[in-house]
C-alpha cells in the first residue's frame, strides 16, 4: 500500500518549479576549512590593533578617538581595538534586504543565498557592431533594458560611467536612467556627497514616499570609502556619512589587489581585506548601529609577470570564494565579484574565466554577486551581447548552486521499478519524466545543442552571432514602462534630467 502512494505521488503532475531559482542556496563549496577562517579574522583584528588603518584629520578620526581608539596623529593612524569590532558585528545585520519594484525581483541578502546582476564603471562599450567606443548615459538605459528581460540576472548595478556627462550631473542622470529601464533592484554610487539626498527623494518618489522607501528599499548605494592598504579615502568618506544620514543600504566596497596593493600571499590579502571591512563596519556602528550595510570584498590580483590587474584566474576565484565563508563566519550579508573576464570578447577565454569564477563564488554561497553579466577586458569594457550570453552562464551557475534533492520521490524506486518491470520501456515515456522536464532540468536559451546538421542548416551561427541577434531584438522591440508618466514627470520638473523622452520610445 505504501508502494502504491509513493506511485501516486511521481505520476502526478505537480506545477513546475524554477530550476535555477533566484536565492538559491550555495555552501559546498570551501575553499577554506573552519580553522582557517578563523585564524583569517584573528589575524585581522591583530592588524587592526596592532597596524591599525590610516585615517585623515577631521570628523571620522575623531569619532574613532572618542570611542576610545589609540591614535597616532602623527602618521594619521587609528588603532581599533577589539571589543568595538565586536560590538559592531553584534549590531550589524545578518541579512539585508534589497527589493525591487516588485516583489518576485527582492533581493534578501544573508546566509549563503545567492544573486548576480551586473555591476562595475565601465569606460568602453563594444556595441553590435563590433566598433569600441566610450560608454554614455544611454548605455546604462539601454543595458538596463536587456538586464529587465533576462531571468537570471538578478539585479541591476549601474554599469558604466557616463563618459558624456559633467560630474555634477551623473549622480541623478545614471541612478535615473537605471530605474527608468528596469523594476529589479538597482544599486549606484555618488561622486559628491550632496546628490546622496537628492538620490533618496528620487527612490522615495517611485515607491510612493519615505515610509515605503524603509519598509522596501528600492535602491541601495556602494561606496569604494577605503584605499588599499589600509587607508580611508576621505573624500568617498564624505559620501558614506550622506549614505547612512539618509537610510541608504549601503555596501562597503573594498578592493585589494595580490601582490600589488595587499600581500602578494592570498591568505595576507584576505587578512587585509577582512581587517579593512571590519574597520568600516565599526565606523558604520559608531555612527548608526544597525544600519543596513553590507560587506563588500572585492579582492583582486595583480598578474606578477606585468602588474597589470586580472579578474579571471583561478587564484580571483579562490578568494572571492574564500569571502564568502568569512562572511558567513561573521553572519554579515555580502557582495563580492565574478565574470570579469580578462578576454577582450565573448570568445572561449571569456566562458570559461566568467564559469570559473562566478561558478565558485556562487557555490560557496556569496549573497550579492555582481559583475557577474557584461564585462571583458579587465573591467574596461561591457558588451551588449555578453549580458545575452552571461543571461545563459548564470542560469546554469544558478541550477549547479541549487544542488541535486533527495528524498523519498526523486530516489525513484517506484519509477525504476515500473520501467523495468513491465511498464514503459523507457523513462521517456514515464509520467515522472514529464513531471519534472521543467523543475529539474534547466535549459538554455542560446547555448546551443542540436546536430550538428540543424546547426549548419539554421547558418552555422556560433554563439556570439546569435547572442548579437538576441541582444539587437531586445534593444528594438523592449521598452519598458518602469516609471509612470506622471511620476516621471515629477522627476523631471524636479531635478535636471538629460536622457529624453524620445530616447526612450520607439
Amino acid at each position: 500500500m505504501a508502494r502504491a502512494r509513493r506511485r501516486n505521488r511521481t505520476q502526478e503532475t505537480p506545477k513546475p518549479a524554477n530550476p535555477a531559482p533566484a536565492g538559491a542556496e550555495g555552501g559546498s563549496f570551501k575553499p577554506l576549512g573552519d580553522h582557517q577562517i578563523e585564524q583569517i579574522v584573528a589575524a585581522a583584528y591583530e592588524v587592526l590593533s596592532r597596524t591599525g588603518i590610516e585615517v585623515g584629520a577631521g570628523a571620522p578620526r575623531d569619532l574613532f578617538e572618542r570611542a576610545g581608539c589609540r591614535i597616532d596623529s602623527e602618521k594619521s593612524r587609528v588603532f581599533i581595538p577589539a571589543h568595538l569590532i565586536d560590538d559592531a558585528l553584534s549590531n550589524a545585520k545578518p541579512e539585508v534586504l534589497l527589493a525591487g519594484r516588485e516583489e518576485k525581483h527582492d533581493l534578501h541578502l544573508g546566509g549563503r543565498r545567492v544573486y548576480m546582476g551586473t555591476g562595475g564603471q565601465a569606460v568602453k562599450i563594444l556595441g553590435i557592431d563590433d566598433i569600441v567606443r566610450e560608454t554614455t548615459l544611454a548605455d546604462n538605459y539601454n543595458i538596463g533594458r536587456l538586464v529587465d528581460t533576462l531571468e537570471h540576472i538578478h539585479f541591476y548595478m549601474r554599469p558604466v560611467v557616463c563618459r558624456d556627462l559633467a560630474n555634477e550631473d551623473i549622480d541623478i542622470n545614471q541612478l535615473y536612467a537605471c530605474v527608468s529601464a528596469t523594476k529589479k533592484h538597482v544599486m549606484s554610487n555618488a561622486y559628491l556627497p550632496e546628490r546622496v539626498a537628492d538620490l533618496r527623494e528620487m527612490g522615495e518618489m517611485l515607491v510612493g514616499g519615505a515610509q515605503a522607501f524603509d519598509a522596501r528599499p528600492p535602491i541601495s548605494m556602494v561606496a569604494s570609502w577605503v584605499v588599499s592598504p589600509l587607508r580611508y579615502a576621505m573624500e568617498t568618506v564624505e559620501i558614506l556619512d550622506e549614505i547612512i544620514a539618509n537610510d541608504l543600504p549601503v555596501v562597503l566596497s573594498s578592493a585589494p589587489q595580490s601582490g600589488a596593493s595587499s600581500p602578494a600571499s592570498l591568505a595576507g590579502t584576505l587578512v587585509q581585506l577582512t581587517a579593512e571591512q571590519l574597520s568600516g563596519f565599526v565606523y558604520v556602528n559608531l555612527k548608526k548601529p544597525g544600519h543596513p550595510t553590507i560587506m563588500g570584498c572585492v579582492p583582486a590580483q595583480a598578474d606578477l609577470r606585468t602588474g597589470a590587474f586580472t579578474g579571471g584566474s583561478a587564484e580571483f576565484a579562490l578568494m572571492n570564494a574564500a569571502c564568502a565563508q568569512i562572511a558567513q563566519h561573521l553572519k554579515l550579508p555580502i557582495y563580492n565579484s565574478a565574470g570579469i573576464a580578462d578576454s577582450k570578447i565573448g570568445d572561449a577565454q571569456a566562458g570559461f574565466e566568467k564559469g570559473l569564477t562566478t561558478a565558485t563564488a556562487a557555490l560557496a554561497g556569496s549573497n550579492y554577486i555582481h559583475h557577474s553579466a557584461g564585462f571583458l577586458e579587465s573591467l574596461l569594457t561591457v558588451a551588449y551581447e555578453q549580458y545575452v550570453i552571461d543571461n545563459d552562464v548564470n542560469g546554469t551557475i544558478m541550477r549547479l548552486t541549487r544542488g541535486i534533492e533527495v528524498n523519498e520521490d526523486t530516489l525513484a524506486l517506484d519509477v525504476i521499478h515500473d520501467v523495468c518491470s513491465g511498464g514503459p520501456n523507457h523513462y521517456l515515456g514515464h509520467a515522472q519524466t514529464f513531471s519534472l522536464m521543467h523543475s529539474e532540468y534547466q535549459y538554455p536559451e542560446l547555448f546551443d545543442r542540436r546536430t550538428r546538421a540543424d546547426w549548419e542548416a539554421d547558418g552555422a551561427l556560433d554563439l556570439r552571432m546569435v547572442a548579437k541577434a538576441r541582444a539587437r531584438d531586445i534593444l528594438s522591440n523592449h521598452w519598458p514602462e518602469a516609471i509612470p508618466d506622471d511620476i516621471d514627470q515629477k522627476i523631471r520638473e524636479k531635478f535636471k534630467i538629460l536622457l529624453p523622452r524620445k530616447s526612450m520610445k520607439p
